[in-house]
């Protein structure tokens, strides 16, 4: 397995944590005999792996250090698993929608079947395959947790107490990712919620299940539970997908609905109480109810994976995100101690884009310009060079694995608007697409194109419906390019498949309008 077969939901690893009761590995559990490397990077998730393998390709030694499962939250208790639980739902789903196949379909889903196949997608929570992946990149792998103890220098703790202590030459890179955010709502914390981790990786599920939050992980997870035959309820302040355009969080809430699931906007827990270990939960709720659940996800938000780092050696504030530039290297701010540009911080704990796509762009950027500063050669660092991360401000795909899909890139409409951009936004039913009537019986879903009037490029798109996600690359390639419009309609899409929806959207536009 390469680094860039590592995606993951949250980009990072959970390096600076405790080890889990799931990192259950034979493999190497080591000190490495050598202490000093040209680069150290801590967290040894996708975004870890990638700016390892990017530097030791560029020439240079590189370390990986590690607490828990090489691999990180991506392979075990994010994208990987998450997706394995909502896949069969919608496969099932889509059967439903297709006359034919639909009537073939004699029972509902096999809960324990789909659990297998999560167990075997996360390689049954052992990480022997990506350890000897690090090892034939020529990457050393060093097993504990690391605090900083000065520029440069880290201590690390192995599981059986054992400190090494680690040297960089050149740089270090802090990948270690995020954790959930618990609210600070009477009895939570108390009651041992789920968070992702929980919920991904659960091996029996739950009668009844409250999820806290309306965003990614909290969508994303309602899908799969109700697919697999809980009664879930969804209570969510700001409405599902509020970060997306308005459309999608509707049709995702309606979609969710169908599937059974209570779905509840501006309704918040004022407090939480759970009847004893493994009982039921009871949530009081800012309405006035009252909801009785055997299991509740809290998925409200990240916080860095920075707490037990050591950075206040290094003059910086424990539990904090790092701030980057675009080359990924922490600001210094006037801290000494971070003169010399030696601290760069990828993935998720930086808070510029927390995607695993994102981070591992980030990372190789990170290495790329590590090797470059190591060796004195010349930086591209203009806007899309080869040593920045530009990517992270206004071009960043992402796909919503609900059912149905959410696939956007750029900007959404309100966020061009408030960046000063004069706006057109231009909506089309991909229904009315002739590849969408063949793929599904009564296909519903909405595209939309929001285009910089001034310059006549695509500053955003976003796509709602069955299989959708594979529309989304020719988006960012139309918005990382700045293809004009014009030359777009010269981009014929096939027929018949959704992507004649570019056509489409380019016709509800104006052809006129858009040859200006």
């Amino acid at each position: 397995m390469s680094p860039t077969d590592s995606p993951t939901e949250t980009a990072g690893s959970a390096a600076a944590t405790d080890t889990a009761d799931t990192a259950d590995t034979d493999t190497d559990t080591t000190a490495a005999a050598e202490t000093t490397f040209d680069v150290i990077v801590i967290g040894a998730g996708a975004i870890g792996e990638n700016a390892a393998d990017r530097v030791v390709q560029g020439g240079l030694s590189a370390a990986l250090v590690e607490a828990e499962l090489v691999g990180g939250e991506c392979s075990y208790w994010a994208c990987m698993p998450s997706k394995a639980l909502l896949r069969s739902g919608a496969v099932l789903r889509a059967a439903e929608r297709v006359g034919g196949a639909r009537e073939a379909i004699t029972g509902d889903l096999d809960v324990q079947a789909v659990l297998d196949r999560r167990n075997k997608t996360v390689s049954e929570y052992r990480d022997d395959s990506q350890v000897e992946w690090v090892k034939g990149a020529g990457i050393t792998l060093v097993r504990g947790h690391a605090r900083f103890t000065g520029p440069k220098e880290l201590s690390v703790t192995a599981a059986d107490g054992t400190v090494s202590s680690l040297t960089a030459r050149h740089a270090i890179v802090v990948s270690t990712g995020s954790a959930a955010l618990l609210p600070d709502i009477p009895g939570l914390a108390d009651s041992a919620p789920w968070t992702s981790r929980e919920a991904t990786s659960a091996q029996t599920i739950p009668a009844r299940l409250a999820i806290m939050g309306g965003g990614v992980v909290g969508a994303e997870m309602a899908t799969a539970y109700a697919s697999l035959g809980s009664k879930v309820t969804v209570l969510s302040r700001s409405g599902l997908l509020s970060n997306q355009e308005p459309f999608a969080g509707e049709l995702v809430r309606d979609a969710l609905v169908k599937l059974g699931a209570d779905v509840k906007i501006g309704v918040s827990a004022t407090n939480v109480t759970r009847n004893g270990a493994g009982g039921e939960l009871s949530l009081t709720l800012d309405d006035g109810s009252e909801l009785v659940v055997d299991e509740l996800l809290v998925a409200t938000g990240r916080v860095p994976n920075t707490g037990d780092l050591g950075l206040e050696t290094i003059g910086l504030e424990a539990h904090s995100w790092l701030d980057v530039d675009d080359t990924l290297l922490v600001k210094a701010d006037g801290n000494d101690a971070l003169g010399g540009e030696w601290l760069y911080a990828a993935g998720d704990v930086n808070h510029r884009a927390l995607l695993t796509h994102q981070g591992k762009y980030q990372a190789r950027a990170a290495g790329d310009v590590i090797v470059a500063r190591a060796k004195g050669e010349p930086l591209s660092i203009d806007p899309w060079g080869a040593h920045v991360a530009t990517a992270d401000h206004q071009a960043v795909p992402q796909v919503t694995f609900t059912d149905p899909e959410v696939a956007s890139v750029g900007l959404t409409e309100a966020a061009a608007k408030k960046a000063g951009f004069d706006v057109k936004s231009v909506d089309y039913n991909i229904g009315w697409v002739a590849g969408a009537s063949v793929t599904a019986d009564g296909y519903e879903g909405t595209a939309r194109m929001v285009v910089d009037q001034k310059r006549q490029v695509v500053l955003g798109a976003t796509f709602v419906g069955q299989d959708v996600g594979e529309l989304l690359h020719s988006a960012t390639i139309a918005v990382v390019g700045e293809v004009p419009l014009n030359r777009l309609w010269h981009a014929v899409p096939s027929y018949p498949t959704i992507s004649e929806v570019w056509l489409r959207l380019l016709e509800t536009y104006g052809r006129d309008a858009s040859s200006r």
